[in-house]
């Protein structure tokens, strides 16, 4: 299962629908409800880039979103403009050797030798290559190589994630990985490495941000829209932010005394954050199109 609250968000969607169809006013809302976050079809195309493409965003002047946060109790947000989440790519690398007996090793190229300097060098692309003030990660999520204790493969390969909040970084990032992954042939062995691009990183806009938060302190009070807790999650919410400002609000739902966060086997949230999330979006909404905002 996916265990991120998605039930959830089309909970409130129906909930944001519900209060508006009892409205009157000018202009249209309409309400994306988004498959696929956070998976690709065969052409790289994630829910939100294919929604798009379909039409969703014909006409949009502004789009809001949320998502629920187990880290955080029930009647808190947070949310601030600039950066609010890491823009991710996907990369996978095959490192080619020589086969060879293991009692042996001298007469193949062994590709986990050459792989595991691979990993130690793309492991310090973020610490020694980069700003120390971009955020950016590199994760070498699997390893995959041979098939028996005494037999040195052909090759092993090698896949993982990127994260980035900045274009310049990303463009960086290509480049040094293709460095790091050389040293591979400074030892006689070859390698080819394969990334693929994925959402850009979502940039709240100042204005819509400056709304939510006013909505949100009407309904809830002073305080309890917090700033954004910092992290590399990403979110293809940054579709629709590059093609009408918007901005995403992070919503608390914590069960108190039995906290289980995103993607915990038995995750579940305070159902309480409901009826809250559907009130501020549908809340924004009228403001935004009665011109209030």
């Amino acid at each position: 299962m996916h265990a991120c609250g998605h039930d959830a968000h089309t909970a409130i969607g129906l909930g944001v629908a519900t209060l508006l169809a009892q409205e009157t006013f000018p202009g249209t809302v309409r309400l994306l409800f988004q498959p696929a976050e956070e998976v690709a079809d065969e052409e790289g195309k994630s829910g939100a880039a294919r929604m798009a493409q379909d039409g969703a965003m014909d006409g949009v002047d502004a789009v809001m979103a949320l998502h629920v946060h187990a880290g955080a109790p029930v009647g808190e947000i947070s949310l601030e403009p600039g950066p609010a989440s890491a823009g991710v790519d996907s990369f996978r690398a095959v490192i080619h050797g020589r086969g060879a007996h293991g009692a042996y090793p001298h007469k193949g190229l062994d590709p986990v030798y050459l792989a595991a300097h691979a990993v130690l060098a793309l492991h310090g692309i973020v610490s020694r290559r980069l700003d120390p003030f971009d955020p950016a990660v590199i994760t070498v999520g699997s390893i995959y190589g041979g098939r028996a204790d005494n037999v040195i493969p052909e090759e092993v390969k090698l896949s993982g994630t990127i994260r980035y909040e900045r274009s310049a970084v990303q463009e960086q990032i290509h480049a040094e990985m293709e460095r790091a992954l050389s040293t591979v042939r400074a030892l006689g062995g070859d390698y080819e490495l394969t990334i693929r691009v994925g959402g850009k990183p979502v940039i709240n806009d100042e204005r819509i941000v400056a709304l939510l938060s006013q909505v949100a302190t009407d309904l809830l009070g002073e305080g309890r829209v917090k700033p954004r807790e910092k992290g590399m999650g990403a979110e293809d919410f940054s579709v629709f932010t590059a093609m009408a400002p918007g901005a995403m609000f992070r919503l608390g739902c914590r069960i108190e005394g039995d906290e289980r966060t995103g993607h915990h086997p038995r995750f579940d949230l305070d159902e309480g954050c409901l009826p809250i999330g559907a009130a501020i979006l549908a809340e924004a909404a009228l403001r935004y199109v009665r011109g209030d905002a």
